[in-house]
């Protein structure tokens, strides 16, 4: 007996198979499931996956193909539009459904829209779910009736709302139609580099997937989340659960973590986990209803803010040569790992807004490129955030000294020592300023500064008064 007409299920950022409702559904339909990935550049445009997104796909496609593999499923992987690629294997399949779980980027929503409408005239049932967030955008709405710009509010409703629902179980058993449509090979897509390889340190700090992303989360839970809300802050210790690379591919979802969470046995020390999860929820709000944030600021009169122009300076904060060692920490962390711990990556924006008066895009862009959590709503609205243009935004006038924070927050300076090695046998007591030690005390050390170790690119109590001039003039216009 054929198969009935299958079920096209396409995946997107939700590579996992628990609590994955468009796959949940899928399967409930009673039809064969041909599952899909498109890698669809042509739609996303300028917002395509960077290259450390890249390396990071490659990875969890290989395991979420593994994985089904497991149940008797398989992974058909297009590349090209994703409207054309699913009209082709509507085609070459006989599918009468296509189910997906949603996305919330501009340009993922206008692109769906058309999709669905397609595919509807054709007579082809469509349905998409929920799957990334704990509420959809449009749930959430202030007294007003509008969205929230403010996020202790939004945190205040999101929690008001209460628990997000019941998990749905990882499928024993995935049916497959007897002929599969054919596949790309996920080599050819040359996600992942050869020469040069940059990629080396990712390999060395990151496993991806599903089960990789359930494990992380268990140990987080079972060990620095106690000490979450002390610890999170401080780069040089192991105080933070580094799921957002998982959350971002949907290796693992928001309500996963939620119940892990809720139920842990120390429920006040989850409770700042939590609410970060809910800045994540936030991000994706705004988003969703200003689509122009990853370009345009918020608050509307900073599209007059005097920045610098100074391709230099931009080029020694990529490459972490500031003179600043915890910004220059930061920087070289990102660029080996593909990841930057939370308080380093206000540090270094706040560095690059505010003391080298460089646009917040150029920040976000590089951030795009070379983050594997690279995630267009969490990056567009903390960006605008240090730079005091966006929702719930730290003024302008606030300006992190990278000295200073860098003290306070590495106190032992673990943090620099790791990634600014020729500074690492400087005392704790100059680690964060190398420019104000003495001639004896950086021979002791073998720094010469200019030489072994760049002297600051500019003199941050200047920078400071420069930047706090230009905001005065953007007010007084």
């Amino acid at each position: 007996m054929p198969d009935a007409a299958p079920t096209l299920l396409w995946f997107r950022r939700d590579l996992r198979l628990a609590d994955n409702p468009a796959l949940t559904e899928a399967i409930r339909r009673g039809r064969p499931v041909v599952a899909v990935y498109i890698l669809d550049d042509e739609d996303a445009g300028e917002w395509a996956s960077g290259g450390a997104s890249r390396w990071w796909l490659h990875q969890s496609l290989t395991r979420l193909e593994a994985a089904l593999r497991q149940r008797g499923g398989r992974l058909v992987l297009r590349r090209g539009a994703a409207a054309e690629a699913l009209d082709r294997l509507v085609v070459e399949t006989g599918a009468d459904a296509v189910y997906w779980n949603r996305r919330y980027e501009p340009w993922a929503t206008a692109r769906d829209q058309a999709i669905k409408a397609t595919l509807t005239l054709r007579g082809i049932e469509v349905r998409s779910f929920n799957a990334s967030l704990l509420r959809e955008p449009w749930e959430i709405a202030s007294k007003a009736g509008g969205p929230y710009r403010v996020f202790t509010p939004f945190w205040k409703a999101l929690r008001a709302m209460g628990d997000p629902g019941d998990l749905l179980a990882a499928p024993a058993r995935i049916a497959a139609p007897e002929i599969a449509p054919v596949s790309d090979n996920l080599d050819s897509w040359a996600m992942t580099p050869t020469k040069p390889d940059w990629a080396f340190g990712l390999r060395a700090a990151w496993e991806a997937g599903e089960d990789a992303a359930l494990q992380r989360l268990e140990a987080f839970l079972d060990g620095a989340a106690s000490e979450y809300a002390n610890r999170r802050n401080f780069p040089g210790t192991n105080g933070t659960s580094r799921l957002s690379p998982h959350l971002h591919f949907g290796e693992i979802g928001p309500r996963q973590i939620w119940h892990a969470a809720s139920f842990h046995h120390n429920e006040a020390a989850t409770d700042q986990f939590l609410a970060e999860i809910a800045w994540r929820e936030f991000s994706h709000h705004l988003l969703f209803h200003f689509p122009n944030l990853p370009t345009e600021p918020l608050r509307s009169e900073f599209t007059e803010f005097q920045w610098a122009d100074d391709p230099e300076a931009l080029a020694v904060w990529r490459n972490g040569m500031t003179g600043y060692p915890i910004v220059d920490a930061g920087m070289r962390e990102l660029w080996a790992t593909g990841w930057m711990h939370n308080r380093v990556r206000m540090i270094v924006a706040s560095f690059l807004v505010k003391d080298l008066l460089l646009p917040w895009q150029l920040g976000a862009r590089w951030f795009w490129d070379t983050l594997v959590d690279a995630d267009l709503a969490n990056n567009s609205a903390s960006w605008q955030w240090v730079a005091g243009c966006g929702a719930d935004a730290a003024p302008f006038f606030r300006v992190f000294n990278p000295t200073l924070q860098g003290t306070k927050f590495d106190p032992q300076g673990t943090y620099v020592r790791r990634w600014v090695p020729e500074l690492s046998r400087l005392p704790d007591s100059l680690i964060h300023a190398p420019s104000d030690a003495r001639l004896v005390d950086l021979g002791d050390a073998g720094v010469r500064l200019g030489h072994d170790y760049p002297l600051p690119v500019v003199d941050h109590r200047a920078a400071r008064d420069r930047a706090l001039a230009a905001f005065r003039e953007l007010r007084a216009a």
